[in-house]
């Protein structure tokens, strides 16, 4: 378990590395999802099955929508060809490495049997509930705000760039 601990935060913290450094949105954005589903495999292997699907389904599924959409909703003619160099055998290349590795550590673990100490016990939806809901109930409620935001600026920059165009 230790094994698949080390190699998925090694992908998590190259693919991180990677989103960072890179010129290209698409490719970076190749690199996120690498990233999100390495930090679940994070959180799988260490107990938290429940706080893994979070991640899997919240990050690395609905945040990078809403950053393709946005981006796609800026400039339409060069999200074409970011979606064309997306679809480019090239772009896949390093993203599909990465996760062939983590996918590999990820079957040798659930081969050998176990994941987390069983000492531990393991993180229900419950707890995760009480947590976020609880003390931290603040911090979610900003985030969510800081996305809406983000969102709204978004809008407003696209709808801004339109109106020049027509006018």
């Amino acid at each position: 378990m230790e094994l698949t601990f080390y190699i998925a935060a090694a992908v998590a913290t190259a693919a991180t590395f990677l989103v960072v450094v890179s010129r290209n949105a698409v490719h970076a954005l190749l690199y996120l999802i690498v990233s999100f589903l390495a930090l679940a495999t994070v959180f799988f292997v260490l107990g938290a099955p429940f706080a893994a699907a979070l991640e899997v389904v919240v990050y690395a599924g609905a945040i990078v929508v809403l950053f393709v959409f946005v981006v796609m909703m800026l400039n339409v003619a060069e999200a074409e060809s970011a979606y064309r160099r997306l679809l480019a055998p090239g772009a896949w290349i390093g993203p599909s490495l990465l996760a062939l590795v983590l996918f590999v550590a990820l079957v040798r673990a659930i081969l050998a049997g176990g994941f987390a100490d069983p000492s531990l016990g393991e993180i229900e939806s419950r707890m995760v509930g009480a947590v976020l809901y609880g003390p931290y109930l603040l911090a979610v409620e900003l985030a969510a705000m800081l996305l809406l935001a983000g969102f709204v600026g978004a809008y407003h920059l696209s709808r801004r760039e339109n109106e020049e165009e027509r006018g």
